[in-house]
């Protein structure tokens, strides 16, 4: 039978913890009698480690990974991918949102030939501004990348040894989990899920965490601002060589005696705008390749406890 691995991010929930392992257990028992359970701390402020070194003590197939400080849930999913041996891995939160159950039907999909399982959410749970900025981000996402993107469809799914060994050959700096299974390639397909409601706790994700990784995710995966940028540009510039002749054309008519002051002004001031919001997507990419050339580690592990 196939051997399974389990990766789960963690940030301030150890208290589901306990019952996430369980059910975890309870359900995978099903499929394999050979199976890990991958849980990484990614520098929560309670005491979520202490849950997860505690479990893997006393339980055996569970691996509790600490890292130094808070890298982002995506980093987090990495460090536990890099330590996964599973012929299969499914990947999943562990706020009880991802229902444990739902690996069965994951797991029954997978069999028929497909290298990537994911799980769509129907029915969200989340607040409906959650919802409306999820669709929107996504929206304009799928645009940007030319690729289109599920809202439905977060991290949540199965993947084959193959998939993973390709997404952890992958170093960007900036890591978005969904986009780099899209990007691998391979046979995907999807299974509907009930999204489970939340046992405890808020979202580790708020309004300007959700701001800064919706720019990353899009400067990190598309080029399109710089391209578009470059087309505004050239509007602009053929726009304002017809208003020229336009203009000199009326002067020679002598229509126009006494140049205006506040469409000089404007015309500097829009130009001027302009320019600086240029000038700021550039550097937005240019910091992009600044912190991904430094080279420095996804994410740093502090303690590893195996069961």
């Amino acid at each position: 039978m196939p051997s399974l691995s389990i990766v789960s991010a963690v940030y301030n929930t150890g208290n589901m913890v306990p019952e996430l392992v369980n059910r975890i257990k309870q359900t995978v028992s099903q499929i394999t009698g050979t199976f890990e359970i991958i849980l990484v701390d990614d520098g929560s402020s309670d005491s979520s480690w202490e849950t997860l070194e505690s479990i893997a003590h006393e339980q055996s197939n569970i691996t509790a990974i600490k890292l130094s400080r808070n890298f982002g849930q995506h980093a987090a999913i990495a460090a536990g991918l890099n330590h996964s041996t599973g012929d299969w891995v499914v990947v999943m939160d562990s706020d009880l949102e991802d229902l444990p159950e739902a690996i069965i039907p994951l797991y029954q999909e997978i069999n028929k030939g497909y290298s990537v399982v994911f799980a769509s959410r129907q029915s969200r749970t989340d607040s409906f501004f959650r919802q409306l900025s999820s669709k929107a981000f996504y929206r304009l996402f799928s645009w940007l990348a030319d690729s289109p993107a599920d809202h439905s469809i977060a991290n949540f799914g199965i993947y084959s040894r193959q998939v993973i060994d390709e997404i952890v050959k992958m170093k960007e700096y900036h890591l978005f989990f969904p986009t780099m299974v899209s990007w691998v390639g391979f046979k995907k397909s999807a299974i509907q899920y009930e999204h489970g409601k939340r046992q405890a706790g808020t979202s580790g994700y708020n309004f300007r965490k959700l701001t800064r990784l919706g720019i990353n995710i899009i400067l990190s995966y598309s080029d399109k601002p710089l391209r578009y940028v470059v087309k505004l540009g050239f509007v602009i510039s053929l726009l304002t060589f017809l208003c020229g002749i336009i203009i000199l054309i009326r002067y020679f008519m002598g229509h126009i005696m006494v140049l205006g002051y506040t469409s000089l002004i404007l015309s500097i001031w829009f130009l001027g705008g302009l320019i600086l919001f240029t000038i700021g997507i550039a550097g937005l990419y240019t910091g992009k390749i600044f912190e991904q050339v430094k080279n420095r580690p996804l994410f740093i592990i502090e303690k590893l406890t195996t069961g």
